[in-house]
């Protein structure tokens, strides 16, 4: 079976939400408000974000030695071998903010891994902007990243979810695979969604691991079944 896996970043690799962080530090009053509306459903990640960036104040060489703290769970450097000896590319896929990302990556040496995120750039001075180039084309999708047409456009036939919170919802219903934490666990149960839960990404490795060499069957979705039976 030729398996994709998908990895969220913020509070899935990072201990915490890295985007949150930044804005807490560096962002002129009014960033909550935005939030506030976000978290209430009136508006989409992706605009409350782009409203959010637009209030940063920060250089960029000052933001860089800010991310430069951010901690990530080390289990990920695991998760990321177990994969490789399968032959599974992993992507991280992130409703976040791709310098961020980057930045925590290099530092952990796995800047090569391809990521996938919401662009962040520097307006001059201390301002900012925010893209997103992976949002979808046809409005179906309100988030900066639309993870759903991430998989899709990966091309592999299966696909492992790796996440923790709201961005990752829409694409736990489609996955074949699905490990989650925190608000995806409560989410996964409530909409009757197959998974297995997981605190650190360590655990996770190893259950992935001894589901690819066969020693413990996997959970498949209704699609991947269609796909082994037909």
């Amino acid at each position: 079976m030729q398996w994709q896996a998908i990895v969220d970043f913020d509070g899935t690799i990072s201990l915490d939400d890295t985007t949150d962080r930044i804005l807490e530090r560096f962002a002129a009053p009014g960033w909550e408000t935005i939030e506030a509306e976000w978290v209430a459903g009136r508006i989409g990640s992706r605009e409350c974000m782009e409203r959010q960036i637009a209030l940063l104040r920060v250089s960029p060489d000052i933001l860089d030695t800010f991310v430069d703290s951010f901690e990530i769970d080390w289990g990920f450097a695991f998760l990321v071998r177990v994969c490789q000896r399968h032959a599974v590319p992993v992507t991280v896929v992130s409703d976040g903010l791709d310098r961020t990302i980057h930045s925590v990556l290099r530092r952990t040496g796995l800047a090569g891994l391809p990521v996938i995120a919401n662009h962040l750039e520097s307006a001059g001075g201390d301002r900012w902007r925010l893209t997103s180039p992976h949002a979808s084309r046809d409005g179906s999708c309100v988030s900066g990243t639309c993870k759903c047409n991430v998989a899709q456009g990966l091309g592999r036939p299966a696909t492992i979810l790796v996440g923790d919170g709201r961005s990752d919802f829409c694409l736990a219903e489609r996955a074949d695979l699905v490990f989650a934490k925190k608000g995806l666990i409560a989410h996964c149960r409530a909409t009757g969604i197959e998974h297995h839960p997981f605190a650190q990404l360590a655990d996770a490795a190893r259950l992935l691991d001894e589901m690819l060499t066969g020693t413990m069957p996997a959970i498949a979705s209704h699609h991947l079944k269609d796909m082994i039976d037909g």
